[in-house]
Order: structure tokens, then C-alpha cells, then sequence
């Protein structure tokens, strides 16, 4: 089992922004900044995005936009970057990374430090969005 998938179970603390009934959506501990997201399946544990069965697949990028608009309004920035990379976890995953500049979807830049308060601050932002939705 994946540490995504004991995330999405809950049985390892998360800062949940979004959840259906197939994906899971929270922030990422070492966010590229606020409100940095990772966007995975709760039941599909593969770690390359295609991979995934068609339904999965397209399924995970429609939950992705919906988690993305709430993410933008919550969160001040000029767009919402996607990366998929899927190289630090074996399980797919879409990082949703709020954007001013270009620059701020690089992965290898010095992380910012984001306080608990302020991540938890931050979910409840992002949920609140994503559920008026």
C-alpha cells in the first residue's frame, strides 16, 4: 500500500482539500507554494498516469479542474500550474501549484515554509471553494 493510499484512508494525516468518492485530494508537505496540491485515485495504486483505465483516468483530470477552480479562487495567483511527474511516489498523482510566474512550477527551487497553521488555514480555504462548487 502506497503512503498515497494510507493518506486517502486516513490512516496518515493529510491536509484534505477535496474528496469524492474515487479521488482524494490534499496538500503537498513540501508545497512549490501555498496551496501547492496533489490531486490522486483512492483506489488505483500505479504510479504512471497512463496507465490508468480510460474511466479512471478521465475521471481523476475532471476531479483535478473542479479541485484546480477552487484552488484559484482560494488561493491568490495568476493561474493554476499542472505538473505530472510521478517520480517520488509510486502512486499517480496531479500537483496543482498556484502560479505568478513560470518560475514557480520549477521542482528543483528552494521549498517555502509553510507553518501548520497556515497549511490547515489553506484546506479549509481550498474545501470551502471546491464544496460551493
Amino acid at each position: 500500500m502506497t503512503i498515497f493510499t494510507r493518506i486517502a484512508k486516513g490512516e496518515i494525516p493529510s491536509y484534505k482539500v477535496a474528496e469524492s468518492e474515487d479521488f482524494y485530494a490534499f496538500l503537498d508537505i513540501s508545497p512549490l507554494a501555498e496551496g501547492h496540491t496533489l490531486v490522486i485515485p483512492k483506489n488505483v495504486e500505479d504510479d504512471y498516469i497512463f496507465n490508468l483505465d480510460e474511466k479512471t483516468y478521465e475521471g481523476l483530470w475532471a476531479f483535478a479542474r473542479k479541485v484546480a477552480v477552487a484552488l484559484k479562487a482560494a488561493v491568490p495567483c495568476k493561474r493554476v500550474g499542472v505538473a505530472v511527474l510521478g517520480m517520488e511516489v509510486p502512486h499517480t498523482h496531479i500537483h496543482l501549484v498556484p502560479l505568478q510566474t513560470e518560475g514557480d512550477l520549477d521542482f528543483r527551487k528552494k521549498r517555502p515554509e509553510v507553518s501548520d497553521a497556515r497549511k490547515a488555514e489553506l484546506a479549509a480555504a481550498i474545501l470551502a471553494e471546491y464544496e460551493k462548487l
